[in-house]
């Protein structure tokens, strides 16, 4: 059955795709990944998502504790070819070209490619969309929400299973209600959200302007891929999101030779549009919350 991907995106504001990788690459992946943890927890790793703050810029002391690594895609990333290979995946990449508007491989932007992973401390990120502030009036919300057409895809690929996602189906499409709007912002519950549960190698793609959270359990193993592709129209409405995370400082000398040859040619294309969205900004663009 082909689905509408576009459509349930549009409708929900997040879609899960299953068993995007095979046990094979999900075993290698997961390898990768506690090799890179334990680099970033004895401090030879110095981009971190650290505790408790929740949005960056981010210590690099992962004294207090982390719950993500950035930069999986740093040319001195560990395993990076192995990272790089999930990320410019055909499932990957022909999902996004789906999701967004116009769009050939031709247009698409290399971003951000981060890992979350259990802290030893439980851990929740507050109620918040990604690129509008809490402060936004209910006219902000509905002219970022619904005038601005995406020009990015985002997910998380997970690979253990995983339900650390709460997000409000729908809510990519409108305001806050009122009752969102005075909810504290560490309410466990909101009305009508959903925990996305994600079996070992399944990807849930997601608006990241939808109301959502993250609830992390310091009990619970988990090692998600947690990017983000853009369109190359999408200019400087997406250069704050992705050049915040501080990957103007790296990308010019990133490489993908460890790549088969299609998958390094698209890599290659897609880091060049970052390059330049780099230099137009002067690497610089603001972040897009506080905390």
């Amino acid at each position: 059955m082909t689905l509408d991907l576009k459509a349930l995106l549009a409708t929900q504001g997040f879609l899960i795709l299953p068993s995007i990788l095979p046990a094979t690459q999900i075993a290698s992946l997961r390898s990768a990944c506690t090799t890179v943890r334990s680099l970033a927890e004895r401090g030879q790793w110095p981009h971190l998502r650290t505790l408790p703050k929740q949005f960056p810029p981010w210590s690099s002391d992962p004294s207090h504790g982390i719950w993500g690594i950035q930069h999986l895609l740093h040319p001195d990333m560990p395993h990076q070819p192995l990272f790089a290979a999930s990320y410019f995946h055909d499932a990957i990449i022909h999902t996004v070209t789906q999701l967004l508007d116009d769009c050939s491989e031709d247009d698409l932007v290399m971003e951000l490619y981060n890992l979350l992973i259990r802290p030893r401390a439980d851990f929740a990120l507050r109620w918040h969309r990604d690129d509008i502030p809490p402060s936004a009036s209910v006219d902000e919300e509905e002219e970022r929400l619904l005038r601005e057409p995406a020009w990015h895809a985002q997910w998380n690929l997970a690979l253990y299973d995983d339900r650390s996602l709460v997000v409000v189906p729908g809510s990519h499409r409108r305001a806050r209600t009122e009752r969102e709007r005075e909810a504290d912002a560490y309410e466990m519950d909101m009305p009508g959200q959903l925990v996305v549960e994600l079996k070992a190698g399944d990807a849930v793609f997601y608006d990241n302007n939808i109301l959502h959270r993250g609830i992390y359990d310091c009990n619970t193993e988990r090692a998600t891929l947690h990017g983000s592709i853009g369109h190359v129209a999408g200019g400087n409405v997406r250069a704050r999101n992705v050049l915040q995370h501080g990957t103007a400082e790296w990308v010019e000398r990133c490489r993908f030779d460890g790549l088969e040859k299609g998958q390094r040619q698209r890599a290659e294309m897609m880091r060049e549009k970052l390059v330049e969205m780099g230099r137009l900004e002067g690497g610089k663009a603001g972040f897009s919350q506080e905390d």
